[in-house]
């Protein structure tokens, strides 16, 4: 019985023993990362990394090349500065930088300490776009002292090589008056400094920070805590201001997305450039598992800002399904400086973008009409690329010549294959299914954590669907054929057609204005013609007239971009009131909007035997 009893003591005290080994050995396998804010030195910020502990005699410290999402090798160790590594005495130990990105150290095992300053892209963006070596601004860094610090993390923090999966220890101080919107969690209640844990490195550069003075709001959609973050550098909009344009969308979007979504924070992080100086230029956004970084110029009228918000920020809420729920393992185990690209670019950003528009007309934000003219303008922009590359070969080769010239047209015949697709599921079930149920099956077979073989996914598409399906993905993905659009629109009553669409009030044709700017006083004149249009007769104006405000906005040349876009919202016979100054005097006009139309060609349902098919692709129903 004793010998029992001391057996069961030194089985509990090795276990105990275990136990404390093993909780110091977590403890000891993290990396550590702190951020001041509050140094800003030359436009630079440092970092301090306390690395976990070695036994190699070497270590190689990396920072990105290339990112999830951004299909680019962008080489973010180029932002980094006087890099150092030192060990617990202070002392320096052997730095060898072996290529943009990588340092190697030696003496790794007496490694204590990593510090290094870290500069930012916003103000040495020329705005030269995709393709031309430069950092989109979304992906980008801002380091503004006192106003803004836009952190991708990517671009501040690195890791060591084989430390990928432990967890990141974070601390960040900051200004009192700034505030850091972000789906991480705070676990440091102070106003100065914000602590985050994340599980792998992936899980930090996948939830970006904004630093900025408060503006935000929140709200909740089916369960989801939604917040909406902005920073305007001249007070031009709020997050209140533009909340409604976001809502609107982020509703009809899980209304359409039903089940397949289940997260239970998202931000929204939305940064205006101001383009009188230095800042970003590369407009548009980047998506992650629970935000999106957005960045547009903030002299965007609100109109045109809130129409830019329902497009791109919808595309990037509908990556929650591809690549964020379903991608391959190229994705998963995403290599930041030697990346192997998926060959699904079709899938990841071409069926994306096919939702950002199919939910529209889906959920009546646009009709029928606008979602025709939206897939033929892709098909139009399609045209100007080449449309004899495989995709799959494209996709696979992104990063480099001749493949990286074609990337934007993910967004254009990206699309179109996924309607093709979805009219063939359409067809094939009489009208019960679409792609949208095939992305719920594959998200349900695999998920955030579980990748797919990029060689197997066109197999488990057909398995899922009809051998249809696999012919065209075979065919026209993976093969050289261009798409015979017309054939899979007329599978859904689809057809070409002759159209009337409003012409601009302000605008005889796309070069020609009714209207002109006195470059001395800004005023807005019209000018003199024997041909004003159907809106201006309507009101009675007349060559002339010195347009002054518009339903009560005053208007000059500073602001004429915004006359011009809103007009674009009118519709026919809304209420209207004109201030005008005619020979000297100022008079008010009230009366409705008339516009004039012309005809254009389009395309419409045609075949009325395939309504219902047509009814089903649209609406679901």
């Amino acid at each position: 019985m004793k010998k029992l009893i001391l057996s069961a003591v030194l089985t509990i005290s090795v276990f105990n023993f275990n136990a404390v080994a093993q909780k110091k050995a977590t403890v000891a396998q993290e990396v550590k990362v702190a951020i001041d804010l509050n140094q800003v030195k030359e436009d630079k910020v440092m970092v301090t990394i306390t690395p976990p502990s070695f036994t190699s005699a070497e270590v190689v410290f990396h920072i990105p090349k290339t990112v999830p999402g951004t299909y680019s090798s962008d080489n973010y160790g180029k932002l980094i500065v006087d890099l150092k590594a030192l060990d617990k005495s202070g002392n320096e130990l052997t730095v060898t930088k072996t290529d943009d990105n990588s340092w190697k150290i030696s003496n790794a095992k007496t490694l204590a300490k990593v510090t290094y300053w870290v500069n930012d892209t916003y103000d040495t963006e020329t705005g030269r776009g995709f393709g031309k070596d430069e950092i989109f601004s979304p992906a980008g860094t801002n380091i503004d002292e006192g106003k803004n610090f836009m952190l991708n993390n990517h671009g501040f923090i690195g890791y060591f090589n084989d430390k990928l999966e432990i967890p990141y220890n974070v601390t960040i101080t900051h200004p009192a008056t700034l505030f850091g919107s972000t789906s991480l969690v705070d676990l440091n209640k102070s106003d100065t400094v914000d602590h985050f844990v994340t599980k792998r490195y992936f899980e930090l550069v996948d939830n970006p920070i904004m630093y900025s003075k408060p503006d935000y709001v929140t709200f909740t959609v089916d369960g989801m805590e939604i917040l909406f973050s902005v920073y305007s550098p001249n007070g031009e909009h709020t997050a209140q201001s533009l909340l409604a344009d976001l809502e609107k969308t982020m509703r009809a979007q899980k209304a359409f997305l039903g089940p397949i979504n289940n997260n239970k924070k998202y931000t929204v992080l939305l940064y205006l450039s101001d383009m009188q100086k230095a800042d970003a230029k590369g407009f548009g956004a980047l998506e992650h598992h629970t935000s999106t970084t957005v960045v547009f110029p903030e002299m965007m009228p609100a109109a045109a800002l809130g129409e830019q918000i329902k497009d791109v920020v919808s595309h990037e809420f509908f990556h929650i399904v591809t690549p964020l729920s379903i991608h391959s393992k190229e994705i998963q185990y995403f290599d930041y400086n030697n990346p192997k690209m998926s060959k699904h670019l079709w899938m990841y950003e071409g069926v994306t973008e096919y939702f950002a528009n199919l939910f529209q007309v889906n959920q009546g934000l646009i009709d029928s009409d606008e979602f025709y003219q939206r897939m033929v303008g892709k098909i139009n922009n399609a045209s100007t690329l080449n449309d004899t590359m495989p995709f799959t070969e494209m996709s696979a080769n992104v990063l480099v010549p001749p493949y990286k010239d074609q990337y934007l047209n993910v967004y254009e015949k990206g699309t179109l294959i996924g309607m093709c697709i979805d009219i063939i599921i359409r067809e094939k079930s009489n009208g019960q299914r679409g792609i949208l149920d095939l992305m719920q099956k594959l998200s349900k077979k695999y998920g955030a954590e579980k990748p797919f073989n990029d060689d197997d996914l066109f197999a488990e598409i057909t398995a899922m669907t009809y051998p249809e399906v696999g012919e065209f993905l075979n065919t026209y993905v993976a093969g050289p054929t261009p798409i015979p659009y017309d054939v899979y629109f007329a599978k859904v009553g689809v057809g070409k057609a002759k159209m009337s669409v409003p012409m601009n009030p302000f605008l005889k044709d796309q070069s020609t204005p009714f209207i002109t700017v006195d470059g001395k006083t800004k005023e807005i004149i019209i000018l003199p013609s024997e041909d004003l249009n159907e809106f201006m007769k309507g009101l009675g104006l007349q060559g002339g007239d010195i347009i002054v405000s518009i339903n009560d906005k005053a208007y000059n040349l500073d602001n004429i971009y915004d006359m011009i876009m809103e007009s674009q919202n009118w519709k026919v016979d809304d209420a209207i009131s004109v201030k005008i100054k005619r020979a000297g005097v100022e008079q008010a006009i009230k009366g409705k909007v008339k516009l004039s139309m012309e005809e254009v060609e389009g395309y419409g349902l045609q075949d009325a035997s395939k309504e219902l098919l047509n009814n089903a692709w649209l609406k679901g129903k």
